[in-house]
């Protein structure tokens, strides 16, 4: 039996080696359910749509350019390398993730399985999608009594918000450096 290594997916520019099993692209809508008091029916909001998930199969094989374990090592690398204390961003390149418009990913999982048959070692690979979040800074304004310095609003009392702006009151008098000092230096 002759095995060849597919060229299908791309992970930062590094074809994945090995032979592809399958590819699989799984996304869905987030729906939020309500209750309604009396009511035995549950109306459905659809608020979004989750992450996608990719998951990869590959049998890595012995072949002429390198052994099944050089080519799990170059998967493990792509995973997390040695002293890696958090999962990288990747670019994922693919016909079947281009078509499912996923660009960028996160490596979640690697399973790489032996069996008695040693020949081949079985490899599952999976991703989720990473989607950036954008955050919008603006101005931050005065400050006014009424306004937390998160920005939400604080109910408070009418005679307490009079006090902090007007009957705070004073700080004690500190008093003057310059008076005698009832230390008396001995000489």
């Amino acid at each position: 039996m002759v095995y060849m290594d597919d060229d299908h997916v791309m992970i930062d520019g590094v074809i994945l080696p090995g032979l592809y099993k399958s590819i699989e692209v799984t996304t869905s809508a987030k729906v939020d359910e309500q209750e309604v008091e009396g009511s035995s029916v549950k109306p459905k909001q659809a608020t979004g749509y989750e992450d996608a998930t990719i998951n990869i199969e590959l049998e890595l094989y012995d072949s002429p350019n390198a052994s099944k374990e050089e080519k799990l090592i170059t998967i493990q690398n792509l995973f997390r390398i040695k002293g890696q204390e958090l999962p990288d961003v990747h670019q994922i390149i693919s016909a079947h993730t281009s078509i499912r418009n996923v660009d960028q990913v996160i490596f979640k999982n690697l399973v790489s399985k032996e069996a008695n048959n040693k020949e081949v070692l079985k490899v599952t690979l999976e991703f989720m999608e990473y989607i950036p979040q954008t955050i919008k800074a603006r101005k931050k304004g005065s400050k006014s009594a009424g306004t937390a310095s998160t920005g939400g609003s604080v109910n408070l009392n009418d005679n307490y918000t009079n006090y902090l702006q007007n009957n705070r009151g004073s700080a004690p008098k500190i008093a003057d450096k310059t008076a005698a000092s009832p230390a008396v230096d001995e000489e």
